[in-house]
């Protein structure tokens, strides 16, 4: 008798994980096909907003959200060929190297384009800051591109143009 038990017992875990096995593999691809097919309209409201949640983790020096959204391989390239991967930016962050009172696109300058599962999403960006002492408050028109991925969208590659001289007013890009 104890080894009937024994037996249903293993039959049941067995069961268990085919069951389970089977969720994963039957109703898993029925609902990843809803954001994979979101329209491009759609998914520009979703990188717009993961961009504008981006640069908001940046001004509060929030490591963990900005970890969230970098890709791992995501490089940063500024106007002055500085080059930034994930690891820096999200160091810099933990350290509060930089203390930011502004770290915001302008109203009404986001842009988000889309083909496929690639978005770019250029702005002008307004930071005010304090680095090591110094002071700083520029605009520069930046260029953010996003990828799906299967965990959702993340941000891969960033450029940042040059500061805009104070007197100049910004064009649209």
């Amino acid at each position: 008798m104890t080894s009937l038990v024994s037996h249903n017992r293993l039959f049941i875990s067995r069961l268990s994980a085919c069951a389970k096995l089977m969720v994963i593999t039957v109703v898993f691809p029925l609902v990843s096909p809803a954001t994979l097919n979101a329209s491009p309209e759609e998914d520009a409201k979703t990188v717009a907003a993961l961009d504008t949640k981006y640069q908001a983790a940046v001004k509060a020096n929030d490591a963990q959200t900005m970890d969230q959204i970098l890709a791992d391989d995501f490089v940063l390239v500024t106007g002055r060929g500085k080059v930034y991967t994930k690891a820096d930016l999200t160091d810099s962050a933990q350290r509060n190297e930089i203390s930011y009172e502004r770290q915001n696109e302008e109203p009404g300058t986001q842009k988000i384009r889309v083909w496929g599962d690639t978005a770019v999403v250029t702005a002008l960006l307004w930071v005010k800051s304090v680095q090591e002492g110094k002071p700083a408050d520029y605009k520069l028109w930046l260029s953010d591109t996003y990828v799906r991925t299967p965990t959702g969208w993340r941000y891969v590659f960033g450029q940042a143009f040059l500061p805009l001289p104070t007197a100049e007013s910004p064009a649209k890009p």
